[in-house]
């Protein structure tokens, strides 16, 4: 769509994009903020500073697996106080929160601040899916 025919070209955009695609056993989100006011964009963003950072962000199976996102870098500047709106956060499941994601009860957690989600059983059913590839 970009009309990109020059090799080189083709295969810069392919290593940008590529790094986004999730590895198996491993689902990727987007988290977007979004904001419906121009003029809450800077307040609300500054709210959310931070969010990418440290474990504000996990998928809960049960009680005993917590699975931290990990944000893709880049999307925010603590020193300059910039945060984007849209984030790209990955999930590394290890093998025994996948054996355990089916039966178990499963939350998506934002510590930021607090607030949770339990998932629905069509989505927990599409995650699944991913998880066994």
């Amino acid at each position: 769509m970009e009309r990109i025919t020059d090799d080189g070209r083709v295969q810069d955009e392919l290593d940008v994009y590529n790094v986004l695609l999730p590895r198996p056993g491993e689902p990727s989100a987007t988290l977007f903020i979004e904001i419906t006011e121009k003029d809450q964009i800077q307040p609300v963003l500054d709210r959310f500073m931070g969010i990418d950072v440290e474990a504000t962000v996990w998928i809960q199976v049960g009680k005993e697996f917590a699975v931290p996102g990990e944000f893709e870098a880049g999307h925010s500047d603590e020193e300059k106080g910039k945060l984007c709106a849209v984030h790209f956060v990955r999930f590394a499941f290890p093998p025994e929160a996948v054996r355990a994601f089916a039966a178990a009860s499963v939350h998506l957690m934002v510590d930021h601040p607090a607030a949770r989600v339990e998932l629905s059983s069509e989505t927990k059913a599409e995650l699944l899916r991913d998880l066994r590839g």
